[in-house]
């Protein structure tokens, strides 16, 4: 009978401290040294590099576990592109979210042209059984080309102020690269935010919407869930 390897098999620190790491490092905008004080400070000794290890090799899966267990997306999507400067050269964060704040998927690309539009869009639209009713994007031609050339269905709202929202969800990540003193190259911020994003939205629970009992069950679930996803449920 075959039985599942333990993927962390061969740490010297248990599964509980790994994932407690991970999640410090992408709930909030604390950096590499700053969770490892924060160990430090409950009696571990661990070093950031360590912690840079945990996150490289566990990080993603969780991430990508998160996604794949989230409910269906709204079927209204706001896209967004805004510059980030990596290494001295202008670089286009593309990011894309639904009515409800979800962050649907984020890429990080050096143009700002129909053919980076439809890599986003192909992006957006790999593995879902359904298309978006409503687009509501920017100005930028390329997304309208794109949608043509795509074949996308749906209305496409194009406004300079309709995706507030969209623009409003990229404050974390300017946070966080800000905190990082700047990506150091367009991989590195792909694999990052494409971590990030899930993690920090799963606990991101909206609580200006919702009564102080409702946020409470929401946060009990969001726990229950991320327990499940890193494998505590199994190991505790």
């Amino acid at each position: 009978m075959s039985t599942t390897p333990n993927p962390y098999h061969g740490f010297r620190f248990p599964a509980a401290i790994i994932n407690e790491a991970v999640w410090l490092y992408h709930c909030f905008s604390l950096s590499l040294r700053e969770v490892e004080v924060i160990l430090a400070a409950r009696g571990i000794e661990v070093s950031y590099e360590t912690i840079r290890e945990w996150d490289l090799r566990f990080g993603r899966a969780f991430a990508t576990t998160l996604k794949r267990r989230r409910p269906q997306p709204g079927d209204k999507w706001l896209l967004d592109e805004v510059f980030i400067r990596i290494r001295g050269k202008q670089h286009y964060l593309w990011r894309a979210i639904d009515q409800n704040g979800v962050v649907l998927d984020v890429l990080a690309q050096s143009r700002r042209n129909t053919k980076a539009a439809k890599r986003f869009f192909r992006k957006l639209l790999k593995g879902l059984r359904y298309a978006p009713r409503v687009i509501v994007t920017g100005k930028l031609k390329s997304y309208a080309a794109a949608k043509k050339d795509l074949k996308i269905g749906g209305e496409h709202r194009q406004s300079r102020y309709l995706n507030n929202a969209c623009e409003v969800s990229l404050q974390p990540t300017r946070r966080r690269e800000r905190h990082m003193r700047r990506f150091k190259s367009a991989k590195h911020a792909q694999r990052f935010l494409s971590t990030h994003s899930p993690i920090h939205n799963h606990f991101q629970l909206r609580r200006h919407l919702i009564s102080a009992t409702e946020y409470r069950a929401a946060r009990t679930r969001a726990f229950s869930i991320w327990r499940e996803v890193t494998g505590l449920a199994l190991t505790a």
